[in-house]
C-alpha cells in the first residue's frame, strides 16, 4: 500500500504540490487538513479518543474526526469520507471556518496545517473504526471547554486551539 499523500499549501490556501504524509510531518511542512465536529441535539459535541498507536496524540481526546484532504477531493467531501471511515457514520457538514496552526510532538514530527474546521449534526451512536479511534463519548460543548481548561494534557493540540480562538465558530 503506497502512502497517503498530502496537499502542501501556501498561506493562501493555494496547492503548491504533493508530498508522503510522513515527509510533511517530519519537514513540518504546511500542508491542508480538516477538522470535522460533530453535534447533537442537546448541543453536546461526540468527541473521539485517538487509538494507542497513533503516530502522535495516542490516547488523547479530540474532535469528531479529523484528517488530510486527497487530491481534487474537497474539504467537505473529505469531512465525510473519512468520518465514516473513523466513525461508522455519515451526516451533512458544513464548513465553519480555517486557520494556520504549528505543533511540534516529542516524536521529532511537525503538525504544520491550513485546517478547515467542520460542523454537523448527528444523534446517533457512532460505529468506531479501532484501528482509528479507542473510545467516544458526547460531551457537552460549555463542559468541554472547561475541562480543556483543568486538563489541557487530555487533548489534542489542534483541538485545544480550536476551542481557544474559534470557540464561537462551533455552532450548529
Amino acid at each position: 500500500m503506497t502512502e497517503e499523500q498530502v496537499i502542501l499549501v501556501d498561506r493562501n490556501d493555494q496547492k503548491v504540490g504533493l508530498m508522503p504524509k510522513m515527509e510533511a510531518h517530519e519537514k513540518g511542512l504546511l500542508h491542508r487538513a480538516f477538522s470535522v465536529f460533530v453535534f447533537n441535539d442537546k448541543n453536546e459535541l461526540m468527541l473521539q479518543q485517538r487509538a494507542m498507536h497513533k503516530y502522535h496524540s495516542k490516547g488523547l481526546w479530540t474532535n469528531t474526526c479529523c484528517s488530510h484532504q486527497r487530491d481534487g477531493e474537497t474539504s467537505l467531501e473529505a469531512g465525510s469520507r473519512r468520518l465514516f471511515e473513523e466513525m461508522g457514520f455519515e451526516t451533512e457538514l458544513k464548513e465553519s471556518v480555517s486557520f494556520i496552526y504549528t505543533a511540534p510532538f516529542d516524536n521529532g514530527l511537525t503538525e504544520h496545517e491550513f485546517d478547515h474546521v467542520m460542523i454537523g449534526v448527528y444523534n446517533g451512536s457512532p460505529a468506531i473504526n479501532l484501528d482509528e479511534v479507542a473510545s467516544w463519548k458526547w460531551m457537552h460543548i460549555e463542559a468541554v471547554k472547561s475541562h480543556i481548561q483543568e486538563a489541557p494534557d487530555q487533548y489534542t493540540a489542534w483541538f485545544k486551539i480550536i476551542f481557544e480562538k474559534f470557540y464561537k465558530h462551533l455552532k450548529i
